[in-house]
């Protein structure tokens, strides 16, 4: 019997035999992709379905690793970081949530406006009043500027950065960008001088392995781990960034909503690992990690082993709260 007769595997779902060649299999998952979106009138089971099936046989990796598992051979164990009470992580750079191709996470808010726009007011406000700033981004300016205003650039690009490598997760997956933290929106003040406390979570992450609080960094050296924090000599001392990430990822309560990690996206030299853990998930607290830019995706696309696969349905409702919950600055 030919394995596109059994319903319940991947290659049956995208509609090919499982000896299709990669191009036949790309190719069948966009056709299935776009017949079953929801935006187009599809069924949310359905293409939730043909999310996964291209996470087990989309790339050459992981293809391989369904077929020795469905052929009976052993199952090679992926590799991890620091293991914690069922909290590993997948450290590959290869991100097999990734489709290759156009389709892209759905995507709210701005990725770094507001950052800009506080570079943008900084530097204003370093030039003088009333001096004409023709480039805000020249090299020499930039390099007469104070660090709080080099940091802000520093900071917008980081998470532009971040963006890109979340919208290319696929549509399985939905982001929202420049969240509000604190009452009101349009915020585009002053950080403290830590750099650390403004007002706002980069990105919120939404997908088949949970619900993740994403903040980007790059404070221009690399960073070491301290107790639960991190460290940078480029850092202020007693800056502590990721307990106030975590204090601000507070805001989740509102929304009734409990993330499954969060994650702070470092620059690939600023790490010696793709992935660390921080500190351990207990109760309502999240686990906390640090990662290379290059692992992220590959990171949120395995998840935690243990954690909570996220169905369809769920995926949906979620997704459907948080676009009404969630605020920006």
């Amino acid at each position: 019997m030919s394995e596109t007769e059994h319903a319940d595997t991947p290659y049956a779902v995208l509609g090919v035999d499982r000896h299709a060649a990669e191009a036949e299999l790309r190719r069948a998952y966009r056709r299935r992709q776009r017949l079953t979106h929801p935006d187009l009138g599809g069924d949310p089971a359905e293409f939730h379905a043909v999310q996964l099936a291209w996470e087990q046989v989309g790339t050459v990796e992981a293809r391989a690793a369904y077929d020795r598992e469905a052929s009976g051979a052993p199952r090679r164990a992926r590799p991890s970081t620091q293991e914690d009470e069922g909290s590993r992580v997948w450290t590959s750079g290869t991100a097999r949530g990734s489709t290759g191709g156009p389709a892209r996470a759905r995507s709210y808010g701005h990725p770094g406006g507001a950052s800009r726009q506080r570079f943008l007011t900084l530097l204003r406000e370093w030039a003088g009043r009333g001096t004409q700033v023709d480039d805000p981004y020249d090299a020499a300016l930039l390099g007469r500027a104070p660090t709080e205003v080099r940091q802000a650039l520093a900071d917008a690009l980081a998470e532009e950065a971040t963006a890109r490598a979340l919208s290319a997760m696929g549509p399985a997956w939905a982001v929202w960008h420049d969240v509000a933290t604190a009452p009101g929106s349009g915020w585009i003040g002053r950080a403290d001088t830590a750099v650390t406390n403004v007002p706002k979570l980069d990105h919120v992450v939404l997908g088949p392995t949970g619900l993740f609080i994403v903040q980007s960094e790059d404070w221009g050296s690399p960073a070491r781990v301290r107790g639960y924090d991190l460290v940078a000599d480029a850092l202020p001392a007693g800056a502590r960034p990721v307990k106030a990430l975590a204090e601000r990822a507070r805001i989740a309560r509102s929304w009734r909503v409990t993330p499954s990690g969060l994650v702070v996206v470092l620059p690939d030299a600023a790490l010696e690992e793709d992935a660390v853990l921080l500190r351990r998930g207990r109760g309502r607290r999240a686990a906390t990690f640090a990662v290379r830019r290059r692992a992220l995706a590959g990171f949120l696309t395995a998840g935690l082993v243990g954690g909570h696969r996220v169905s369809a349905a769920e995926f949906y409702e979620a997704r459907e709260h948080l676009a009404r919950v969630i605020r920006f600055v």
